[in-house]
């Protein structure tokens, strides 16, 4: 029976050669020292699997070392990226032990590792701890990438709730984002092993189907290259040549996207040439050869190579048609275009004097990463974070054209303003309208790839919340947010000072809690939104300021004004006949319903108040009726041919030259009507008033204040009453 020394040992051994095979320079010791320590901190740890911890971190390390290779540092930082969490080993001490580099790697490992832990707001925070890290050092994102790998082939040992959520994690971030980085093989696998665990029936029935197809799809491919590897002997090109099925995720969205079954996707797997020289010409001299055995199909066709995708990928794709009508892409390319294909981003970095460099290449295209962070507020909600940054994830990409000739990508979609804030913040701020390929087009219009676009800027033109509803890249939107925000703040700083500046008119003191009391009263959900109420003029802070001492001797005053009205028009229209005579009966006015002469009236017997004369829609009289219906008496005022009576109008309008000339006008020249008084006080713009007039009867009174309405300033013209006083 072997011992677990001499199986360590083994493992070690493994290990090391491995990163001999692929790394540019091993440091021996180092990563000795990185197992033990792994081994020791792990050693009293099991898997889901019930094996021994250890291998999850081992495992990790050997794809560090041989599918995503880049150095010694990233075989080390995977040895140890759970012994921080898993153990009482600390940061200070790996950085002791093992470096500064590897230090910060296993920290930023560590952070990203809690990414979907907790509520949507940890999860924004951590995605920029993960962006921050990247952008830091990348070999973070790499451990991580290799880390996933792993625990994704391990996955059938988790509860189906966990394999459910690890898949979907892994399909909406990992597998975009390993494409990013120009990672294929990684993505690929992590799509295959998300998709078994999230539709197991799908996967396994296409595996099923790929697999009866093997002999026959194997036949089919030699039968198709045959004349390609005849034409470029011919012609003394060394090349590599294979066919391989295109892997089953991509199978299974073609199938869902044409809402076809699998035997009618005809285009299941892809030819690919790879040239042993590294001169791109003859990638096109090979295309020449492919083109003229096989019928090409022109929209079928992308060059890579000319124009690179972001994570700098290159190589040529077309489609062709063979003698039997079906479709095969065949990719064409360079050894090196090819190991960055498969490498991504670690097929960019030089190892130089024990440090590691980053051509300007990666540079270009990992900026995306830094506009995410960098562009992301303190104070940003985090499902805005969280969905721009799935969208850069997942979106295919146009190219667009500036006057010049200069290229920019953008995600599908993307419009006139996206493209104005790509070109600087200023020109998407002041942007107004666009011409797309020499014509005049809406700032909403979707761009296609070879548009050429020039941004048409005005100084007066700002961004507003309806471009939020068209942009698609996070940079613009951002951009908008920020300038909304700002918007708003002024709008609340000058909501502010006008509440300061009325506090001090009225000698009033609120601190933060009474303010907040104040708005909710309001109906305003804090002091914020009753601020930008005042600054827009929808809250009148005179009404609601003005001291309670004050409101009082207000509506004193308006009271003592209707009442002093309703005792010159009762007065001025006689004593109240009841039961059709002048009886010496003691009789009042009801104050619940004020009446006054023209108002249809009726006497109720009190209990040592005599009658009270109320309107004969009074509430209060109606209740009292349903309590005692026979106390009623009929009661009215007294008429005549040729009476009139004192009637009351209230008159608000806009303050003008000739206003009162108007006014008067309007109610004398209707059948010689006399006017008994005016009085009109003004208020900056504003004027109110109370007329008392002479009139016949309230069908009189009521067509005076329809012809006092038609005059031009008017606001509104009603019956003076107890009701609208004042």
């Amino acid at each position: 029976m072997i011992s677990n020394v001499t199986k360590n040992k083994k493992l070690l051994d493994d290990l090391i050669i491995t990163c001999r095979n692929n790394l540019p320079s091993v440091n021996i010791e180092l990563i000795t020292k990185a197992f033990e320590l792994s081994l020791e901190a792990h050693k009293n740890d099991s898997r889901a699997s019930g094996e021994p911890y250890f291998t999850h971190p081992y495992e990790v390390a050997m794809i560090v070392a041989k599918e995503i290779p880049l150095d010694d540092i990233s075989v080390v930082s995977a040895l140890l990226h759970d012994v921080i969490e898993d153990s009482d080993f600390d940061l200070s001490f790996i950085s002791k032990e093992f470096g500064k580099e590897v230090a910060e790697i296993v920290d930023g490992v560590t952070k990203i590792g809690g990414i979907f832990k907790g509520q949507e707001i940890s999860q924004a925070e951590n995605y920029r701890k993960m962006l921050l890290s990247m952008v830091k050092d990348i070999r973070v994102i790499l451990v991580k990438f290799a880390d996933r790998l792993h625990n994704m082939r391990t996955l059938e040992f988790v509860n189906p709730d966990k394999q459910r959520r690890i898949a979907q994690e892994t399909l909406e971030i990992y597998a975009p984002f390993s494409h990013r980085f120009g990672l294929a093989k990684v993505k690929w696998e992590l799509e295959d092993l998300a998709f078994k665990y999230l539709n197991k029936e799908a996967y396994e029935d296409l595996v099923r189907k790929i697999k009866n197809k093997r002999k026959e799809r194997e036949s089919y491919i030699a039968r198709f290259t045959a004349p390609i590897i005849e034409k470029l002997k011919e012609h003394k090109i060394e090349f590599e040549i294979s066919g391989r099925p295109k892997h089953l995720y991509s199978i299974y969205r073609k199938m869902i996207k044409r809402n076809k079954p699998f035997e009618e996707i005809y285009d299941l797997f892809a030819v690919r040439i790879i040239i042993e020289s590294n001169d791109t010409n003859e990638c096109y001299y090979v295309l020449g050869i492919v083109n003229s055995i096989y019928t090409p199909v022109p929209d079928r066709f992308k060059d890579y190579i000319s124009i690179p995708k972001t994570n700098n990928y290159q190589s040529i794709h077309t489609t062709v048609i063979d003698s039997q009508g079906r479709m095969v892409e065949v990719q064409i390319r360079t050894n090196k275009m090819h190991e960055v294909a498969e490498k991504g981003v670690a097929a960019h970095w030089k190892y130089k004097e024990n440090k590691f460099t980053s051509d300007s290449n990666l540079e270009n295209w990992v900026n995306w990463i830094r506009d995410v962070f960098e562009s992301a507020s303190k104070d940003e909600a985090s499902k805005e974070l969280l969905a721009s940054f799935k969208l850069n994830l997942y979106q295919d990409e146009i190219y667009i054209f500036t006057p010049k000739g200069d290229l920019r990508r953008l995600p599908v979609n993307s419009t006139p303003v996206d493209f104005a804030f790509e070109i600087h913040s200023k020109v998407g701020y002041h942007c107004i309208g666009a011409k797309v390929n020499g014509k005049i087009v809406p700032l909403d219009t979707p761009l296609h790839s070879g548009d050429q676009v020039d941004i048409i800027t005005s100084k007066n033109q700002h961004p507003n919340k309806s471009w939020m509803l068209f942009v698609k890249t996070h940079k613009a939107k951002a951009a908008i947010r920020r300038w909304i925000n700002k918007e708003e703040e002024q709008l609340v700083e000058t909501g502010k000072d006008i509440w300061e500046k009325k506090l001090k008119k009225y000698k009033l003191t609120y601190n933060n809690d009474d303010v907040t009391k104040f708005a909710n009263s309001q109906k305003y959900e804090n002091s914020i939104q009753l601020f930008k109420a005042i600054a827009l003029d929808k809250v009148n802070l005179d009404d609601l300021l003005l001291p309670k001492k004050d409101k009082e001797v207000k509506e004193e005053t308006k009271e003592l004004e209707f009442d002093n009205f309703a005792t010159i028009a009762r007065t001025d229209a006689g004593a109240i006949l009841i039961d059709g005579s002048n009886q010496n009966v003691k009789y009042s006015f009801a104050k619940c319903c004020n009446p006054i002469p023209g108002d249809p009236i009726v006497g109720y017997i009190t209990i040592g108040e005599g009658i009270k004369i109320h309107r004969k829609t009074c509430t209060d009289l109606i209740n009292s009726v349903k309590k005692g219906g026979d106390r009623l008496v009929p009661v009215q005022w007294p008429t005549a041919d040729d009476s009139l009576f004192v009637a009351g109008i209230s008159i608000v309008g806009e303050d003008s030259p000739g206003i009162l000339k108007d006014i008067s006008h309007s109610i004398t020249s209707y059948h010689d009507t006399n006017i008994k008084s005016v009085n009109i006080t003004a208020n900056n713009s504003m004027f109110k008033g109370a007329i008392t007039l002479y009139v016949k009867n309230l069908d009189h009174l009521s067509r005076i204040v329809e012809r006092l309405k038609k005059n031009k300033g008017i606001y509104s013209v009603e019956r003076f009453d107890s009701t609208t006083s004042g």
